[in-house]
């Protein structure tokens, strides 16, 4: 028995649909010219996981007849499911105030600025956690005039980021921030708090996909944080995705990564400034 079929045999034998290695093949293929995104051949139990809520969705019996479908789908319907097919694969880990020394970082930078106004874009934003935790340190170092740019390629947590609602038990936030930043819901609401609107008002929502061939942001960013994106890209992705993003910053901007990203091949580019965090070229 080829491997492909004993895959579909032990798959039909453990799953609701079927799910060959063929499927996974094009499942791969397609976030990938979708998002940029390369799935190893471990993840084959994450996509079976998460892409089967979407079957029992529209109805498909089979990984085969989805994916059949949404190639051939059309239109704003069309876009819509490759919208929600993007959604299920896209990874959401944040936490308000991660890996904090980035924060300590922005900090200084701001006060080095004298309160100048900046610009900032934070790509991948998910949830919202992180920047809410970018704009509480924008205020909390007298820079409220500047404005934040929030991007993500998933629809669905960008529309909670846009809510700013979250459980009041939320890590990262001390006592002395929730009672700055926060609103705690009362009666219907208790156990959520909200962010308060000066906060919401710096920042900018939209959905954006890093892997769009003309970036159409405004004026050039002092600061990018583009945090535990690119580890889902392979090197050539990675490589075009830093080039624009340098197209898009003003010399001497930082650019803030994740604590798994080392971009020192691309020095033409950036140069290490400090832990995970570059310096514009």
């Amino acid at each position: 028995m080829s491997n492909d079929l004993a895959f579909a045999a032990a798959d039909a034998a453990s799953h609701e649909f079927t799910f060959s290695a063929g499927d996974f093949q094009r499942v791969q293929k397609l976030i990938y010219q979708r998002a940029g995104i390369s799935l190893h051949d471990g993840k084959r139990a994450m996509v079976y996981s998460r892409l089967s809520r979407r079957l029992r969705e529209t109805g498909d019996r089979s990984f085969a007849d989805y994916l059949n479908g949404l190639e051939r789908a059309s239109g704003a319907a069309g876009e819509a499911e490759w919208q929600e097919f993007i959604n299920c694969l896209t990874t959401n880990l944040t936490s308000f105030f991660r890996e904090e020394h980035h924060f300590h970082a922005l900090a200084d930078a701001l006060r080095s600025s004298g309160g100048r106004p900046q610009r900032l874009w934070c790509n991948a934003a998910s949830t919202g956690e992180e920047p809410y935790s970018i704009a509480m340190t924008l205020l909390e170092n007298g820079c409220a005039g500047s404005k934040l740019l929030a991007t993500d390629i998933d629809t669905k947590v960008l529309a909670t980021a846009q809510r700013g609602v979250y459980a009041a038990d939320s890590r990262g936030l001390s006592q002395q921030r929730l009672q700055k930043h926060m609103m705690r819901g009362t009666g219907a609401n208790a156990g959520f708090m909200r962010v308060k609107p000066e906060l919401q008002k710096m920042i900018e929502f939209r959905t954006f996909n890093l892997m769009a061939t003309q970036w159409s942001l405004g004026e050039p960013f002092d600061m990018v944080f583009c945090r535990n994106v690119m580890i889902y890209f392979d090197h050539d992705t990675q490589r075009r995705v830093l080039e624009h993003i340098h197209g898009v910053m003003k010399p001497g901007g930082l650019l803030f990564v994740g604590h798994s990203e080392n971009f020192t091949d691309s020095r033409d580019l950036f140069v290490l400034q400090g832990k995970t965090i570059y310096k514009r070229v």
